[in-house]
């Protein structure tokens, strides 16, 4: 077989190319901090990413009220938007027919998330034309910072989901497999949700469901295809879902007791017992007689995803004033700046210079 370079991933939002189809009472009170996944203060609770009835929210404003993770999650807590997102980067796919063709879902479906992304500030549409005037999807500024979420995502599921076949990421600078890890942008030492230590600002304290239900739920067991490209099931699980995602946020913020859960995110009790039961299968979660949760290794593991969310969330897609959560890394005392960092040679992975090595697929290439 004659020789094919690896297909690169760096997305340029002018110059990419489509590949063809085919191919509470758990929170602590405002301004209170907490330590990692610790334990945290009881005080009056509600919903966990939203804020208090009355603050900003100005009329189409997307996920209107909600925090700057409320919003982060609103919209990529859907399994169908981060497969739209992860062809976007990997395959270049920009059009409504390569990603109808690519995923196999139904045009209604994918009508209404491209609609949400574009309203999200995550792609834009730009006209072309091909015969007749059409419309493809670009990813913007804000779109494309979602790289580095979505290497997560990548990373860890290739060391916790028994994935030893997906894709190897390969850093330019040093050419080898990047192994990607999470560190502080401040002080570039490894960093781990319990390195982290929490305030929440005046405006979180909660008083009404953070996320409102906008689709039906897209992760049932079995249906999730698992290819070179795609998310495996467990993956999904986690964040194809957003109140799954929302359930793993309020663990990583210290809510512990199922009905701390509960007033937390203004979830209903059989929805909640539902996600902590899978949880607890996907080993994420453990849980004692005394229904406390608490997550395991797997679990911490995902603070990789969790930070670049949250940093995302709340630069991108901000909410009111003082709705935010102040994390800081407590060896150097910095804000949350996640960064990745190459394994090999411990340099920072940058969107330009990592690529996914699809020469194994010369179809692709």
């Amino acid at each position: 077989m004659a020789h094919r370079s690896p297909v690169v991933f760096k997305v340029d939002a002018v110059n990419e190319k489509e590949i063809p189809a085919g191919v509470g009472t758990g929170r602590p009170a405002a301004g209170r901090a907490t330590n990692g996944v610790d334990a945290i203060d009881a005080s009056p609770g509600g919903a966990l990413l939203g804020v208090a009835p009355g603050q900003p929210g100005g009329p189409g404003e997307p996920a209107a009220g909600l925090s700057g993770i409320g919003r982060a999650l609103a919209i990529l807590g859907d399994r169908w938007v981060l497969l739209i997102l992860q062809r976007a980067f990997l395959l270049h796919v920009r059009t409504f027919a390569g990603w109808r063709d690519q995923l196999g879902i139904s045009e209604s479906v994918l009508a209404s998330r491209l609609k949400e992304l574009v309203r999200y500030g995550i792609f834009e549409q730009k006209a072309y034309r091909d015969g007749r005037t059409r419309l493809e999807y670009r990813l913007t500024e804000a779109g494309l910072k979602l790289w580095s979420f979505l290497v997560a995502v990548h990373s860890w599921e290739r060391d916790w989901a028994d994935r030893p076949d997906l894709l190897t990421l390969m850093h330019d600078r040093c050419r080898h497999d990047a192994r990607p890890y999470l560190a502080c942008g401040a002080c570039r030492k490894p960093m781990t949700a319990r390195d982290t230590h929490t305030v929440r600002g005046p405006l979180a304290t909660f008083s009404r469901v953070g996320l409102p239900r906008q689709h039906r739920r897209t992760t049932a067991r079995g249906d999730v295809r698992t290819d070179y490209v795609g998310y495996c099931p467990l993956s999904m699980e986690i964040l194809g879902d957003r109140w799954s995602t929302s359930v793993l946020a309020g663990a990583f913020l210290g809510v512990r007791r199922f009905v701390d859960f509960q007033s937390e995110l203004g979830i209903a009790p059989s929805v909640l017992t539902d996600r902590l039961k899978r949880f607890v299968e996907l080993g994420v979660l453990q849980a004692d007689a005394g229904r406390h949760y608490r997550l395991t290794d797997r679990g911490l593991a995902y603070f990789e995803v969790f930070a670049f969310l949250v940093h995302w969330g709340q630069r991108e897609l901000p909410g009111p004033p003082g709705s935010d959560l102040d994390i800081t890394h407590k060896p150097c005392g910095s804000p949350l700046s996640p960064v990745l960092l190459c394994r090999h040679c411990h340099e920072v992975l940058e969107r330009r210079e990592v690529r996914f090595d699809l020469s194994a697929y010369p179809h692709l290439a």
